[in-house]
């Protein structure tokens, strides 16, 4: 076992064992990263140490790439009713910090053990950097270890058999409840009978309906018939115009050319709907107004989602990776559209390597500042909360000085991966020296505790999104696996029905999440 006395072949055993080992499903499950913790914490229970500059180097690159993910929409949350699924994540982090003193006090746990059977039962890797950072014990790796595979099989298991327990019709009830994921600058439809004599017989391009601001026509109704709305369109009396955009424009639209009718959008003809997402690089950065997809292309758009929230489109809006884009057109037209905004180049990555050194040396700084608070003492976020702290300011507004901060989507997941599995070996490692020793004292506590402190705060933050806020059960469950930080729990929601609901809400509670869940950690040591 001499090789292992290398630190580069020690670091990459690790990974290599931990990654094969987060690779075996069982029914379906698998522990993912988490496997390079488990592997690693084996290996410290031998006596075997990963640099603590590799953990530290692993926890600033995955936190970086977190905060510039989230924050081109983190802020706009704030302003939206997503802040709704905010409120959520914070009540699930707060039932599980008050869960948690009660059960350090029942099984008479250290603060760093119960700390990090917390962060393990809501599956947060940077709450768990915080809880090291917070009390410099090893033990909280310990905590977490044990308690996280319980926290992902709990939320999976709850999302799966719930609905079957509660025998609800999900598409049904996430038509009856209206879930915040709209907004102040979201489009609505309606359908205009033109009866107007001065609009007849002129083309969309010719009526200029541009003037209306948001407004869109995406299709025209004529007797029984659906027309694709075209700049050449030719509008007659009688016709029914399907207008999009912001009701105040919508009702000026109306008044000058016609009235409101009831919208049926049933059609006998080739007229879609569809959503595509922008995943072409070649588009990324570009307007709609310059792609023009109405003239060369005979699509309309309708609306954008971004970040989990739905927007009118905008021609002046830049596109970024994830958009999504509602389309109507024909078949084959949304074919083609869909081949245009999923094209690929071989590369597929812009991280600026200046602009990452400066994100990291700013939060590390910024993670050393103290803060006192009366009663409770000093706090400092770390190299957890301080390079989050920054890398969500950074990410919102994309640039700042010679710091670029809005990477293609491969590119955060190559920083995330490589900065994660760093700091689990780093800190597994650790963790693994005394592992065996407190499993012997501590073992059944443990599970208990890691259990109380995954149920309590599922069960409660379901309850609160479903009966205090009247979600549906579809954003119920995807505000759930965002306060609780489970990425497993979001796809075992995705697979209860084709819907991006789920996902929306679990965008906007998420980000919220994570950072109680490290302010938490830290707070959390002075009640302990």
């Amino acid at each position: 076992m001499g090789l292992l006395e290398e630190p580069l072949i020690l670091l990459f055993v690790i990974l290599f064992l931990g990654s094969a080992l987060g690779e075996i499903k069982i029914r379906g499950l698998s522990l993912g990263t988490s496997g390079v913790l488990l592997a690693a914490m084996v290996f410290g229970h031998f006596g075997y140490q990963v640099s603590p500059i590799i953990q530290q180097l692993g926890l600033g690159l995955f936190i970086v790439a977190v905060g510039l993910s989230a924050g081109p929409r983190f802020f706009r949350m704030m302003k939206t009713s997503g802040i709704v699924f905010g409120i959520i994540s914070l009540l699930i982090v707060l039932v599980a910090s008050v869960t948690t003193i009660i059960v350090a006090e029942l099984f008479n746990l250290s603060p760093a053990l119960s700390i990090g059977i917390m962060t393990g039962a809501l599956t947060s890797t940077p709450g768990l950097a915080a809880a090291l950072q917070a009390t410099g014990d090893p033990l909280a790796s310990v905590g977490y270890g044990i308690a996280y595979p319980f926290g992902v099989l709990a939320v999976v298991l709850f999302v799966q058999l719930l609905p079957r327990v509660l025998k609800v019709d999900l598409a049904e009830d996430l038509k009856k409840k209206s879930g915040p994921v709209r907004n102040d600058e979201s489009p609505e439809v309606m359908t205009i009978e033109v009866t107007s004599p001065s609009i007849n017989k002129r083309t969309l391009k010719e009526l200029e309906f541009n003037r209306y601001n948001t407004v869109v026509i995406s299709r025209v109704i004529r007797g029984d018939r659906n027309i694709i709305a075209l700049n050449d369109t030719v509008i007659l009396v009688g016709d029914r115009l399907v207008a999009v955009g912001l009701r105040s424009d919508l009702t000026k639209l109306c008044e000058d050319i016609g009235r409101e009718v009831q919208t049926n959008l049933k059609n006998h003809d080739n007229v879609k709907l569809r959503k595509i997402i922008v995943d072409s690089l070649e588009l990324i950065g570009k307007t709609i107004r310059e792609l023009e997809l109405r003239r060369t292309y005979g699509v309309t758009v309708t609306r954008i989602e971004r970040g989990g929230f739905e927007f009118n489109q905008n021609s002046k809006w830049r596109l970024e990776r994830g958009d999504v884009l509602t389309l109507v057109s024909s078949e084959d037209r949304l074919d083609d559209v869909e081949k245009l905004f999923s094209r690929k180049k071989l590369t597929v990555t812009n991280i600026h390597i200046l602009s990452l050194s400066l994100v990291l040396l700013l939060g590390v700084i910024a993670g050393m500042i103290p803060f006192h608070f009366p009663k409770l003492g000093t706090i400092t976020f770390g190299v957890a909360g301080g390079p989050l702290f920054i890398a969500l300011i950074i990410g919102h507004f994309g640039k700042l000085g010679p710091i670029h901060a809005r990477y293609y989507q491969p590119s955060n997941q190559v920083i995330r991966d490589i900065g994660l599995v760093l700091f689990l070996a780093g800190a597994g490692t650790t963790a693994g020296k005394g592992i065996v020793q407190v499993i012997q004292q501590e073992g059944f506590n443990l599970v208990i505790g890691g259990a109380i402190i995954t149920i309590l705060p599922v069960v409660a933050g379901f309850f609160i999104a479903r009966k205090i806020f009247r979600l549906s059960i579809i954003h119920s469950l995807g505000a759930l696996c965002g306060g609780m930080t489970s990425t497993p729990g979001l796809g075992a929601t995705n697979q209860l029905m084709d819907s991006e609901d789920p996902a929306i809400a679990y965008a906007a509670a998420y980000p919220f999440a994570l950072i109680s869940v490290a302010v938490a950690s830290q707070v959390l040591v002075f009640f302990l």
